[in-house]
């Protein structure tokens, strides 16, 4: 009997060891990254340029969150009818942007996702603009070095038209499609290419449809600070007379990340 007992363990030896080690659980990882970028130019002529943001990512499990919050302002100083100098805003922009990702099927990188986001640009013709969204994505792409996400659902979205001198402000709704696309890319250890591309379809004829691309080029300098190259495009496919569909935005900034 003992020795059936004796063998019976060591037997079962295996599978302790198994149930022990078994897959590591990957521990949360929170990823912040600040960005700023000033111009001052003082002589002939005065104006400030200011542009930050902060990216926040938090990953645990099969979970993904980001949350991503941008600023750009600009000032000149201009005469005014009585010959006085003051400082004037040329531009003034801020947005903030979330997203979840809950990955369904590993095996494929399938994942669903809620996203929601909020823009006020003083000088767009809009007073504000928001709208959620949620459906379903996929990793189609990764490897060492790129990777490529792509999404696709339903949503709703909400602008607030300026108030003018003849009319008053409004607030347009529209039920959207919204798609959009990341692509990820490090050239060698030191310099990474991120693509974003992303769509907000109005479902109706004749409703505001918004459309972005953000382009940029990070450039490590040290471990945690990185010189950014970026261009940032925004179209909105109706806007009121005297304002332009296109918005174009070229910067480069200075990033650090912890």
């Amino acid at each position: 009997m003992k020795t059936k007992i004796n063998a019976l363990a060591l037997a079962l030896v295996p599978f302790f060891a198994l149930a022990q080690d078994g897959p590591e659980k990957k521990e949360p990882e929170l990823t912040t990254a600040m960005e700023l970028g000033f111009l001052l130019k003082t002589g002939n002529t005065n104006s400030a340029d200011i542009k930050a943001g902060v990216q926040l990512r938090y990953d645990q499990a099969l979970w993904r969150n980001s949350l991503a919050i941008n600023l750009l302002a600009k000032k000149a100083e201009v005469e005014d009818e009585n010959g006085e100098d003051s400082w004037v805003t040329s531009d003034q922009t801020w947005d903030v942007a979330a997203k979840t990702n809950y990955t369904i099927n590993e095996a494929h990188s399938n994942y669903v996702y809620g996203s929601a986001d909020y823009k006020q640009d003083r000088f767009s013709g809009f007073e504000n603009q928001s709208s959620v969204s949620a459906g379903w994505g996929r990793r189609w792409y990764s490897d060492e070095v790129s990777s490529f996400d792509a999404d696709i659902g339903p949503g709703f979205k909400r602008d607030v038209l300026m108030a003018t001198s003849t009319m008053p402000e409004e607030t347009k709704d529209a039920f959207i499609v919204q798609a959009s696309g990341l692509y990820l890319h490090k050239i060698n250890e030191h310099v990474e290419f991120r693509q974003y591309l992303a769509a907000k379809y109005a479902t109706k004829s004749g409703e505001n449809s918004v459309y972005r691309s953000e382009t940029s080029v990070t450039t490590k300098l040290i471990e945690t600070l990185q010189l950014k190259f970026s261009l940032n495009i925004d179209h909105n496919s109706v806007v009121e007379t005297g304002t332009k569909k296109t918005d174009t935005e070229t910067a480069v900034t200075i990033v650090y990340s912890f």
